[in-house]
């Protein structure tokens, strides 16, 4: 009777065994999928706010004849964002780009007729509103970082992640220049 039991508690202590290395190869995998997702999402949005940009030179061109300089670097820091191959790059060259275009808006201030172009003001709208969603887009892969480097440090998951060679994924961070305060002079 005892060794019935005994071969019981070994088969249920393998079951539960089994059971898990299922479930966190499982959730690994679900983690992962996630990130890939969250990371493709900003590519989506860095490729949206791109494509917005020749429609902004061309009708900012038509009010700013005198202003080549900046429509060059816009179309430089697109043209550097759509051929860019990694992510790392792909991230630096979308910085350049917003930078770029806030350029365009300081010069629009200039142009009050430009201001008030109903095609200007939309593209404005749209840009800002894309902007808002690489912020969210940002925000949901850091999350879902958490969610996985928890997972992979966090006892029992630890174990697995080493078992499976799972380790901690990096955050997206804002690139050192974005980070300065600006400065205002009077």
């Amino acid at each position: 009777m005892a060794l019935s039991a005994l071969i019981w508690i070994i088969i249920i202590v393998i079951s539960l065994l089994v059971i898990l290395l299922i479930y966190y190869f499982n959730r690994f995998i679900v983690l992962g999928n996630r990130i890939d997702n969250s990371l493709s999402q900003i590519d989506v949005q860095l490729r949206k706010r791109a494509d917005l940009v020749p429609n902004l030179i061309n009708t900012v061109k038509g009010y700013a004849k005198h202003e080549k300089g900046i429509m060059k670097e816009v179309t430089e820091a697109r043209k550097a964002l759509l051929s860019a191959k990694t992510f790392e790059k792909r991230a630096k060259a979308g910085a350049e780009l917003q930078s770029a275009l806030k350029s365009i808006f300081a010069v629009a201030e200039g142009y009050p007729d430009l201001k008030a172009n109903q095609n200007f003001l939309h593209l404005q709208q749209e840009l800002a509103a894309i902007e808002d969603k690489i912020a969210y887009s940002r925000q949901f892969y850091n999350d879902s970082i958490l969610s996985y480097n928890n997972a992979t440090k966090v006892f029992p998951g630890v174990v697995f992640a080493s078992l499976y060679g799972k380790k901690p994924k990096p955050y997206l961070e804002i690139p050192q220049e974005t980070k300065a305060v600006p400065k205002v002079e009077f």
